[in-house]
C-alpha cells in the first residue's frame, strides 16, 4: 500500500479557507507544507485504503471535547486513536466528532493521539483535514417535534444540545482540493423532487407534520453532506461524507425514518447525471450534482440496514443497488461471534451477522447491525475490504470490548482501492 513520504519535521500550515463563500459557512481545510504525497506516479496505480468510522468523540457540553483532547490523556481517545493507527487508512471519515469552529478539534487529535504511538501501535500522520458546521443543534426556532414546546435537542435543525454536536471531520494523507469542496448544510428538504415527507396521522391531510413555514427552513441534512476532492496523483477521488439521522426515536409520523431514507437518497442522486441531481444545490448557490464521469466514494454512518432495523425498507438500497456503486461488503468474524454471543434481537435478523458494523443494545432491540458504509464508484476497482471487529480470543478485541464500550458502539469499516495517477 502506498504511503506518505513525510519529514518528521514537517508541520501542518495554519488554517485554509476552503473558499471564499465556505469561511463565512465556517468549513475550513487544515494542508501541510509541500512534501512528498504518497503514490502519485502519473499512469501508476496506487492501492488506497478509505474508512469511516463512527468514533463516539461526542460530548455533552460545548468546549468538552477540546479539553478532553487537550491532554493527550483521555482513555476513550487513546482507544479510537489506536484503532485508527493499527487499520492504517489514507482517508478516514470520522462521525460523531464534535465541530468546533478552526479545527481546533481536530488538531488536538492529530497532535495528541494519532499521532503519537498507542499501544505500541505505529503513530499515523494526516496532514490535511476538512472540517465544517452541523445542523446538529442549530436551533430552529420551531416546535419541529410538535410537543408544544420550542426548545432544546428535538426542535434543532439536527438532533443536538449545542451547534457541533455529533460533527464530522475527514482526514487524509492525500491533498484536499479546498478551491472545490462543496457542503450542502442548507439544502432544504422540501426542494427534493418527491421528498418522503412525513405525515401527521391524525389529520386527513397528506404530508403535514411539518407546517408550510417550518418546511420554509427544514434542512434536510442531519449534520450535513459534504463533497470533498482529494488528489491522489493526477486523479481525484470524490469523498461524498455524511450522517443520516438514525430511523427512531419518533413516533407514527416517522419523521427520522423518512428523513434518513431521503439523506441517503441525496447521495444516489448527486452521482445520477442529468435530471436525477439537477434540483440539487449546495451552500454558494450552484447547483447541479457530481460531474459525470468522475470517482467517488461515499462514506458515513448511513444509520441503515439492508434488511434488518428500522429504517425504510428501501433505504440503503438506494445506494447499494446504484447502477455507479460498487458494495464491497466488508467482513468481520467478531462481528459473526458478537452476535452469536449476544442472541436477543441479532436471533431474529435476516442479514448476515459477520456483516453489522455497529453493535447496539440486542434486548429488546435493534440488535447488532450494517450501518456503516464505504461504497466506491465502479471505476474504482475493489482490492480488499473489512471491519475492524477482532474475534474476543484477539488481544485487540478490547479496544472494541462489550458495553460500556471503551471506543465506540461503532467499528471502523475499510475499503482497498486500486487508483491510478
Amino acid at each position: 500500500m502506498s504511503r506518505p513520504d513525510r519529514p518528521s519535521t514537517a508541520r501542518r500550515t495554519p488554517l485554509v479557507a476552503a473558499s471564499v463563500a465556505a469561511i463565512a459557512l465556517g468549513a475550513s481545510v487544515v494542508a501541510a507544507p509541500a512534501h512528498a504525497a504518497p503514490g502519485g506516479e502519473p499512469g501508476r496505480a496506487d492501492t488506497v485504503r478509505v474508512a469511516t468510522y463512527n468514533l463516539s468523540l461526542n460530548r455533552n457540553f460545548e468546549g468538552q471535547l477540546v479539553a478532553d483532547l487537550s491532554t493527550g490523556a483521555n482513555a476513550q481517545a487513546k482507544t479510537v486513536a489506536e484503532i485508527i493507527q493499527r487499520t492504517n487508512p489514507d482517508i478516514v471519515l470520522l462521525n460523531e466528532f464534535d465541530y468546533v469552529p478552526d479545527g481546533v478539534a481536530v488538531d488536538l487529535f492529530r497532535d495528541n493521539y494519532l499521532e503519537v504511538s498507542q499501544g505500541g501501535a505505529d503513530p499515523v500522520e494526516y496532514p490535511y483535514a476538512f472540517v465544517a458546521p452541523s445542523n446538529t443543534g442549530v436551533p430552529s426556532g420551531f416546535d419541529l417535534n410538535n410537543n408544544g414546546v420550542i426548545g432544546g435537542g428535538d426542535d434543532a435543525f439536527g438532533f443536538g444540545f449545542f451547534p457541533g454536536q455529533y460533527g464530522m471531520a475527514v482526514l487524509s494523507k492525500y491533498p484536499i482540493d479546498e478551491s472545490a469542496v462543496r457542503t450542502f448544510q442548507h439544502f432544504l428538504w422540501k426542494d427534493m423532487p418527491g421528498a418522503l415527507l412525513p405525515d401527521d396521522p391524525s389529520t386527513e391531510a397528506p404530508a403535514d407534520w411539518y407546517s408550510p413555514e417550518e418546511l420554509d427552513v427544514f434542512r434536510l441534512s442531519s449534520k450535513s453532506h459534504w463533497d470533498v476532492p482529494v488528489e491522489i496523483g493526477h486523479r481525484t477521488v470524490h469523498v461524498l461524507a455524511s450522517h443520516p439521522t438514525p430511523p427512531t426515536f419518533d413516533g407514527a409520523e416517522d419523521r427520522n425514518g423518512t428523513r434518513n431514507h431521503d439523506e441517503i437518497r441525496f447521495w444516489a442522486d448527486y452521482v445520477s447525471p442529468g435530471a436525477a441531481s439537477s434540483y440539487i444545490y449546495d451552500d454558494t448557490g450552484v447547483s447541479g450534482g457530481l460531474k459525470p464521469g468522475s470517482s467517488f466514494v461515499i462514506l458515513g454512518d448511513q444509520n441503515a440496514d439492508p434488511l434488518d432495523g428500522d429504517s425504510t425498507d428501501d433505504a440503503i438500497h438506494q445506494l447499494l443497488g446504484h447502477p455507479r456503486i460498487t458494495d464491497p461488503m466488508p467482513m468481520s468474524a467478531g462481528a459473526a461471534e458478537a452476535a452469536e454471543l449476544q442472541g436477543g434481537a441479532n436471533l431474529a435478523h435476516e442479514g448476515d451477522p459477520s456483516l453489522d458494523t455497529a453493535d447496539f443494545n440486542d434486548n429488546p432491540a435493534p440488535g447488532n447491525l450494517r450501518a456503516d458504509y464505504v461504497l466506491p464508484s465502479k471505476d474504482l476497482r475493489v482490492a480488499d475490504a473489512g471491519v475492524f471487529w477482532p474475534l474476543s480470543s484477539d488481544p485487540l478485541s478490547a479496544l472494541t470490548g462489550t458495553f460500556p464500550f471503551p471506543s465506540s458502539d461503532h467499528r471502523l469499516v475499510w475499503v482497498d482501492v486500486h487508483v491510478r495517477g
